[in-house]
Formats: C-alpha cells, structure tokens, sequence
C-alpha cells in the first residue's frame, strides 16, 4: 500500500496550493507504479503544520503506526525530509522504514532504508531540512532582536496601557482602567502586602480589570475580582514604570513537548529602555516593590529582612536581633491565661546544624516596656503624625470613591448604548429588536446594580466617616490613646513601630537588656529583671527604665553576609 503524503508550508499564497496540487499529484504516479487507486491512502491533516516536532501532529503519527505494522509498501512526497525537521524524527522513521522493507520516494528517486547508501542519503537530506529550518528561524528570530534592542518591536501589551495610531504607547485611554492600576500601586505601598491589597480591594467593593486575549471575545476588557497571582504579575512587571523590556524569559522545550519558562534576572534581559514611554510608577517604586514581596517571603533566607507585619500580637516580629549570634530572632507564642504571648526565639542554628538555640526571651513585658518607650520619644510630634494618618485615611476614601462612581458611568453609558441600538433597529424585524430589547434590559439591571452597590457604600462611609474623624482628631492630640486604644490592630501598631525603630537587639543574661536603634539613628537601652520562661508572667515584673545612650558606646553582635562574627 503506498502512503502519499501532504504536509508542507509555505509563504505565498500561490507556492502553498501549487505544492498542495503537486502532491496530491503523487497519486498519480503510485497508479502509474501499478498500484491500485483504492490502496493509495492520502495523509494530509498536516497541512499548514511545520514538521518541527511530531506533536500534535496526527498525520505523521498515523504514518509512523500504518508503516511500523507493515501495512505500507511505500511512502511517497516531494521532499520526504519534510515529513519531520527533526533528527529524532526523521531516523526513527527511517529505521522502521527498515525493519518493514518499505521504501520511500521523491522527485529524486527511489530509497531503500534497509540499505546503508540510500539510508545514508536519506540521513543527509533530513539534516540538511532541519539545518534550513535554524536558518530560517535564525533569521527571523534576528530580526525581532534587533528591533527588540531599538525599542521598535510591537508586543502585547499588559492591561492599562494600548497603542495609538502612529504604534506609539499610551496608557489606556479608559479613565477607570487608570485609576484602578493606580489605586492598586497606592495600595500595595499603603499595606506592604500583595495579599493585603487583594483584601483591601474585596473589603471595598472594588473590581480590577482584565483583557481577553483568546477565543471569540478576544479584545474585550472584562471587570472581575482581583486575584493574588494577578498582584504579583502586576508588581513584577516593569513596563508599569514607562520602560520597554524584552526577554525576560527563557523558554525551554521539555521531552513531552511542553515548554518550560525560567525568569531571568534583570542583567540578563535581551532590551530594557527606561522611560520609553509613560508609566504608573517610578523604576525606583517599582524596585521597592520588588525588595518588599522578597522580604514578605515565607521561607527562611540568609539575610532576609524585617518582612512585612502580620496578624500576630507580636510587636517586635522581625525587628528583633539576637545580641549573641547577630541572627534575626523568629516568633512563638504561647497561651499565658486567656491571651497569647510571643517568645522571640534565636533557633537558626538549631534548625539547620541541630544546635541549641541561642536564646529564648518572652516577649509579653519586652512588647509593652517598647511601647511605653515609643509613647515617651514620639509625644512631641505626635500631631503631625495623626493629622498625616487623618489625610491618608480620607486619600483613601476619595479614591475608592471615585473607582465605584466611574464604575455606574460605566454602567450607564453601555445602558444608554443598548438603548440607542434599540431606538435605532427596525420594529418589524422581530428577531433583531427582542435580541436588543433583551441586552438593553440586562444593561438597566447592571446598572441598577451598580448604582445600589454604589449608594451603599457612599452611605456606610458617610455614617461612619463624621464619627471617625471626631475620634481621629481628638486622637491626634493625644499618641498615647491612639497606641493604648483597644480597637487599634496588632497590625496597625506593627506598622507604627516599623516606622521609627529599625531592629532591637536582645540579650538575655542576668536580666533581659535590649537595645532599640531608631531609624534616625538614636539609640535607646532597657534593663529589666524580670521572668523570662513561659508560663511565669503571672508574677508583676519590675518596671523598664529605659534611658537614651550614646551610640557609639554600643556594641551589638551582627553576622556578615559571609558568617563571620563581628561587633558593630
């Protein structure tokens, strides 16, 4: 049974169904050879596939099956080597072409796979197919990088941004879609946490939008929730901050035929031009972006920095320093009556060498010892701080304010679209107007909805906003209410801590000495002699005396980079 095959691709309207009649031609020839017309099969659900790879291509496996059971006396084609442009393929269908005696033919010729000349050739034409193949793509491929390295070359575009008619980049000419990504980055520096901005965005109601790039409704921006691994893809992503970048990826072909991408650092990319066009935030922000996700990271790292506050009632998490070691201190709790009480715990080296660990102190007395400390140096700015604390809050609510009003302009301007559409379509033709009679009527419900959804939040924050700013104001006079307030979060005063202490050094020995380093530079010293094991907290311990020291008589523990132990 001869085997015709149809399976090349070309550039050219006219050389792609000229080569397509050629080879269907080759029936002819098998008749011609004394073959019958009903034992000639035709294989060509290949067309318009490159021979690159044997997946997904199910011409060439049904090939590779009718010859390896012997039911094909000859396989016939123009250029045989095109049958598979890769040297795996290409052999491995030539030595079941041996091993079932069948033959194979071209323009040129007549081969016998079972025989070492023709076997030989045959090998040469496939390397030579698959040597065109490089070149081409080579070529290709050349060109985009040098288009790439001037900037020039035209790529999809992340959301918030589209071409104009002259190809050059603007942001979106959509005002909501702006002030979304915008309110996103404010966010994200507002929390220091890419899950608590996705939080932040579901607490008020507000969408994030989304551009499909495939199947029929492709273009189309659709508005849905934002997701975690959509932050993360927005805070990695340079073009935000105006730059052209290219190759920030490299793809690797695995056995089965799928494709593995590995992130490349920033040294490594193929094109990065800063400044190419205008952006939703500086490079600089887009740096410190990257240096908070890496210190948020959950696993444990060499050097790794504060990371960003958590839910727990620990105030010094990621601020404490072993004064032995140099190490970053972790948290435990334990449950001391009705409450939970930190332990800042020194346990890298008995994680990673089975070493007793350096030290344990609990940290329930060291917690508020700290805070009366920051009570006591914050009190002369404390103003400003809450008047600060005042104007972001209201930031805050003029911003989401404005995406929830530019979501019902939204709304109303596709229901006045529909109803335009519908004013402007035939009566008689029925099959049309209730087609737009029904898209009409879901854009009133959206709208609807949209406005309510609207309203409601409008009138939960002006019930609540007169109240809070009376709170905040009379708080704002006063630092140690607002730190002593039971309705401030943990988190909240993590925050505030981070913001004026850059790490405490702890030493327990005799007594528990810690060392708090501002981040002005100021440095104060606290001594106390009170319990240090869990579960002895019932007893009152002796009250801190803290005192401001000078820093240069100080001398903490610190690790290098390297290891090495050494005094600050």
């Amino acid at each position: 049974m001869p085997i015709s095959t149809c399976g090349s691709r070309r550039c050219a309207r006219y050389s792609r169904t000229a080569s397509t009649k050629r080879q269907y031609d080759l029936r002819e020839r098998a008749l011609a050879l004394g073959w019958r017309l009903d034992q000639v099969v035709v294989i060509d659900s290949d067309l318009g596939q490159s021979g690159a790879s044997a997946v997904d291509r199910e011409g060439f496996q049904r090939l590779v099956s009718e010859v390896g059971l012997g039911r094909a006396g000859i396989v016939m084609g123009l250029e045989v080597s095109r049958l598979a442009r890769n040297s795996t393929d290409w052999h491995r269908l030539l030595e079941i072409c041996a091993l079932a005696d069948t033959l194979i033919l071209d323009e040129d010729g007549v081969y016998d796979p079972a025989h070492f000349n023709d076997r030989l050739l045959l090998g040469l034409k496939g390397t030579m197919s698959e040597a065109e193949l490089h070149v081409l793509r080579a070529r290709l491929r050349g060109g985009i990088l040098n288009k790439a390295r001037r900037g020039e070359l035209e790529i999809r575009l992340p959301i918030g941004f589209d071409y104009d008619p002259a190809g050059r980049v603007r942001l979106d000419p959509d005002v909501r879609v702006q002030e979304s990504l915008r309110q996103f980055f404010r966010t994200f520096r507002r929390t220091g946490s890419a899950t608590a901005t996705v939080k932040a965005f579901r607490a008020e109601g507000l969408s994030f939008p989304h551009r499909i790039y495939r199947g029929p409704q492709t273009g189309e921006l659709l508005w849905t929730d934002l997701e975690h691994s959509r932050a993360l893809w927005l805070l990695h992503h340079p073009r935000y901050t105006g730059a052209f970048c290219f190759g920030r990826t490299r793809v690797r072909k695995q056995p089965d035929g799928s494709h593995r991408h590995q992130r490349l650092p920033s040294e490594e990319w193929v094109a990065l031009i800063r400044d190419a066009h205008a952006g939703y935030i500086t490079w600089d922000e887009y740096e410190e972006n990257l240096r908070i996700l890496r210190d948020n990271a959950q696993a444990p790292a060499t050097g790794r920095d504060r990371g960003t506050p958590r839910e727990g009632p620990a105030l010094l998490q990621g601020l404490a320093l072993c004064a032995k070691c140099g190490d970053r201190m972790t948290v435990r709790y334990h449950v001391n009556g009705t409450r939970r009480v930190p332990d800042y715990v020194c346990q890298r080296e008995g994680v990673e060498h089975a070493q007793p660990i350096c030290q344990q102190i609990v940290g329930g007395e060291l917690d508020a010892a700290i805070g009366r400390l920051l009570v006591e140096v914050v009190t002369p700015i404390t103003l400003g701080v809450a008047l600060a604390v005042q104007k972001e809050l209201e930031s805050r609510s003029e911003d989401s304010d404005r995406l929830r009003r530019q979501a019902v302009e939204r709304a109303r301007y596709e229901s006045d679209l529909a109803r335009r559409r519908y004013m402007r379509c035939d009566p008689d033709n029925r099959l049309v107007a209730d087609s737009l009679e029904a898209e009409w009527n879901q854009a009133l419900r959206n709208q609807t909805v949209a406005q309510e959804h609207y309203d409601k939040q409008r009138e939960s924050e002006t019930g609540l906003d007169d109240q809070q700013r009376a709170a905040i104001l009379a708080l704002a006079k006063d630092f140690p209410r607002l730190w002593n307030d039971p309705h401030t979060a943990d988190r909240e005063r993590k925050r505030m801590a981070r913001l004026l202490i850059a790490d405490v050094t702890l030493l327990k020995e005799a007594d528990i000495r810690a060392q708090v380093r501002f981040s002005g530079g100021a440095t104060h010293r606290c001594t106390s002699r009170f319990p240090s094991r869990p579960g002895c907290c019932a007893r009152p311990p002796p009250a801190w005396s803290p005192r401001l020291t000078d820093s240069s008589k100080i001398t903490p523990i610190v690790k290098s980079r390297t290891g090495s132990t050494t005094k600050a």
